[in-house]
């Protein structure tokens, strides 16, 4: 009995340095290879480069941390840029059809920063079991933030809007709907390596 609990603490020390090791092996340089890597599939490589690269320390080197970090930072480009034209749509000076468009705009980015709540929600909720119904919940959850961006750009298609107002938000909502675009290519690379 004694020689077997030695072993079992002989197998428990053996464990704890195997893991305790692999995990010092992430070093900042390996956290940012995975990033660039994970990166290469997406849409838009340069800018998921970009805008996770910052995030290294936290990613290191995990599918699901990365796909987490692309929801949160698309969420937070969303939310800013829900604030600003909520903003702008106070501005004197613009045509009834520029403030309708921009309200109808607020109102699909509301809709989009919920839906990536939900997701970011459904992620922190992984479990084996259930896993597969959680990614599709994700993927829907994104899917649906796509649509909602887009039909917020679409507001914007007419000649009867002012070009550097034009501009600068269909600008900001492509922005966020690269992001969205790329967090979906990583939460479906997450799902392909742990389906």
């Amino acid at each position: 009995m004694a020689d077997l609990t030695s072993k079992s603490l002989i197998l428990i020390a053996i464990s704890f340095f195997i893991n305790s090791s692999s995990a010092a092996t992430v070093t900042p340089q390996s956290s940012i290879e995975f990033i660039r890597t994970s990166c290469s599939t997406t849409t838009y490589p340069r800018l998921c480069y970009t805008s996770l690269s910052i995030h290294s320390r936290t990613i290191q080197t995990s599918p699901k941390l990365i796909a987490s970090a692309a929801l949160n930072v698309t969420l937070s480009s969303a939310k800013s840029t829900s604030t600003m034209m909520s903003k702008l749509s106070q501005s004197h000076g613009l045509k009834p059809k520029e403030v309708s468009a921009m309200k109808d705009c607020v109102e699909e980015l509301s809709d989009a920063v919920y839906e990536l709540r939900e997701s970011i929600d459904e992620m922190g909720h992984a479990k084996q079991s259930n896993f597969e119904v959680m990614i599709s919940d994700v993927r829907t959850w994104v899917s649906a933030a796509m649509t909602d961006e887009s039909t917020c750009s679409d507001g914007f298609a007419g000649n009867a809007m002012n070009g550097n107002l034009k501009r600068a938000v269909r600008g900001r909502i492509m922005n966020i709907a690269q992001l969205t675009s790329n967090a979906l290519a990583l939460v479906t690379n997450y799902s392909l390596l742990n389906g």
